[in-house]
C-alpha cells in the first residue's frame, strides 16, 4: 500500500507533512535516487499558480540537485505540457507542482516518465520507500534553495503551445468562445495558444493572486461559464480546472457538458473518419449509463475503469482504445497524448463545432442522461466499505432495489479525505432515497 502517492501525485496541505520544505527536500533527492544512470539526470519542472508553488518546485529542485540531478524550470505551465516536454525533451523525467481542482492551500507533486506517463503503482511504491529511508536517516539540509522557479524558461512552453497549434488544424473563424482559466495554469497559457489559432475568445478567470485558483470558478464551477455564454451571446464555453488538464463545456443555451457529453461528440466524429480504434471508448465507474447507451447506438463499445485518469489509461493500453476520459473532463486521446489535456480536449471539441456547423447543443442532444447525484462525506478514515456492516447492509439494499434500473458507486477519493457515494436511477425518488441512506451511513461510521 502506497502511504504518499494517491490516484494524481502526492497531495496535502502546503507547508504541512508530506508537503513540508524538510520532505519535498527529500522528496526530490529519492526521485533523483531512483533515476540514477550512467547518464546524467535531468528533471524539468511546472507549476500552477498557488502562492505556495514556487517554494515547493524550488526545494524540490535543490533535493534534485542534492543527489546529482539537474532541474529546469518551465514556469507556470499546465500539467499536460509537462508531460508532453518531458516525452519530446532529453528529460529523465517531469514533475508537476498542483493540486489540481484542490483549494489554494493544498498543493502536491506529479511525477511523470521519461515517456509522458504517470509513473505505475510500483514505481510510485519504489520511491516512496527511498524518501521513508531518506527520512529515517535525517540526512542533513540547511534549507537553503536558489528562487525563480515562479519564470521558468519560455522556450519550454512555447514548444508545448506550437505543437498544439499543429495538432488543431483546422479554420475556427466564426466561432466566439467564453474561456474560464480557473485563475489556474491555463492562465499562462490558454491566450497565446487560441490567439495563435485564431480563435475569437473571451477570457474569464485570468488573473490569479495565488490564493484564487478554483475559487468560485472554473471546473469546479461550469455553471458560470455557462452563464457568461448565454450572457455574451457565445457560441460555446469552455473551463478549465486548477492545473488544465480537464475541460467542462457549456452550449449557447447555457447547459453544462459534462465530459460524458464530450467523449460521446469526440467518439462519433472518430468512428467517421475511422480513427476509432476498435469502435471503443473507455471510460470510468462514474460515467453516467446514457453515455453507454447513446455510444452502443452508434455501433461503439464502451468499457469501465476505476476513477483516475491513469487508470482509464492503463485500460486504453490493454484494450487498443484511441479514446477515453472521465465524467470530470479528463480526455485522454492516445494517439496524440500521454495524459489527460485540457487544451487539446477544448481544440477538438472546437474543431469538431467547427467543421459540423452544427451547435454543441445539438451533437449531443440525443444522450439521455439517467438522474444522478454525488454525495461527498468528509471521512477521518479510509477504511474499505465493505468491511463496515452498516454501509455494506446500505449498498446492498440499493444495488437490490435498482436491480438493471441503475447503479451504485462507493470509493473514496483518491486526492481528499472524502467518500464519494454515487447513485444513478431511472427514479429520482429512489435515487435520492438511496444516496442519503448510503451518505448517512457512512457519516455515521466514519465521518468526521
Amino acid at each position: 500500500m502506497r502511504k504518499l502517492f494517491g490516484t494524481d501525485g502526492i497531495r496535502g496541505v502546503a507547508g504541512e507533512y508530506p508537503l513540508d520544505a524538510a520532505t519535498v527536500y527529500r522528496i526530490g533527492a529519492a526521485l533523483a535516487h531512483h533515476l540514477r544512470s550512467d547518464k546524467q539526470v535531468s528533471v524539468v519542472i511546472g507549476q500552477d499558480t498557488r502562492e505556495s508553488s514556487a517554494w515547493i518546485a524550488d526545494t524540490l529542485a535543490a533535493g534534485l540537485q542534492s543527489a546529482g540531478a539537474s532541474a529546469a524550470s518551465a514556469g507556470v505551465v499546465t500539467t499536460p505540457a509537462i508531460a508532453y516536454l518531458a516525452r519530446n525533451n532529453e528529460f529523465s523525467a517531469g514533475v508537476v507542482i498542483s493540486a489540481s481542482h484542490n483549494p489554494w492551500k493544498d498543493n502536491g507533486i506529479k511525477v511523470f516518465g521519461h515517456d509522458g506517463y504517470k509513473l505505475p503503482d510500483a514505481t510510485e511504491l519504489e520511491i516512496e520507500e527511498e524518501i521513508f529511508a531518506q527520512i529515517e536517516r535525517a540526512k542533513s539540509w540547511n534549507g537553503a534553495v536558489k528562487g525563480g522557479s515562479t519564470f521558468g524558461d519560455p522556450a519550454l512552453a512555447q514548444s508545448y503551445e506550437k505543437w498544439l497549434a499543429k495538432i488543431a488544424g483546422c479554420d475556427f473563424k466564426g466561432l466566439r468562445v467564453v474561456v474560464d482559466c480557473a485563475n489556474g495554469a491555463a492562465s499562462a497559457v490558454a491566450p497565446d495558444l487560441l490567439r495563435f489559432c485564431e480563435i475569437d475568445a473571451q477570457f474569464t478567470h485570468i488573473s490569479p493572486n495565488g490564493r484564487n485558483i478554483n475559487e468560485n470558478c472554473g471546473a469546479l464551477y461550469p455553471e458560470v461559464v455557462a452563464g457568461e455564454v448565454v450572457e455574451r451571446k457565445a457560441d460555446l464555453g469552455i473551463c478549465f480546472d486548477g492545473d488544465a488538464d480537464r475541460a467542462l463545456f457549456a452550449d449557447h443555451l447555457g447547459n453544462v457538458i459534462s465530459g460524458d457529453g464530450v467523449m460521446l461528440l469526440l467518439a462519433r466524429e472518430m468512428q467517421a473518419r475511422g480513427a476509432l480504434k476498435n469502435n471503443l471508448v473507455v471510460a470510468t465507474t462514474m460515467s453516467n449509463m446514457g453515455l453507454e447507451a447513446a455510444l452502443k447506438r452508434s455501433g461503439i463499445k464502451m468499457l469501465r475503469a476505476p476513477v483516475g485518469d491513469k487508470y482509464v489509461l492503463e485500460e486504453m493500453q490493454k484494450s487498443g482504445a484511441a479514446l477515453g476520459g472521465e465524467q470530470s473532463g479528463h480526455i485522454i486521446f492516445l494517439d496524440n497524448a500521454t495524459t489527460g489535456d485540457g487544451l487539446m480536449t477544448a481544440l477538438k471539441v472546437l474543431e469538431v463545432v467547427a467543421k459540423s456547423r452544427k451547435p454543441l447543443a445539438e451533437l449531443v442532444s440525443d444522450m439521455q442522461v439517467f438522474p444522478q447525484v454525488i454525495k461527498n462525506v468528509r471521512v477521518r478514515e479510509k477504511r474499505p466499505v465493505e468491511k463496515v456492516p452498516e454501509i455494506a447492509t446500505a449498498i446492498r439494499a440499493a444495488e437490490e432495489d435498482l436491480k438493471d434500473d441503475g447503479r451504485v458507486v462507493v470509493r473514496y477519493s483518491g486526492t481528499e479525505a472524502l467518500c464519494r457515494v454515487m447513485i444513478e436511477a431511472a427514479s429520482a425518488e429512489k435515487m435520492k432515497k438511496h444516496a442519503d441512506a448510503i451518505a448517512g451511513a457512512v457519516q455515521k461510521a466514519l465521518g468526521i
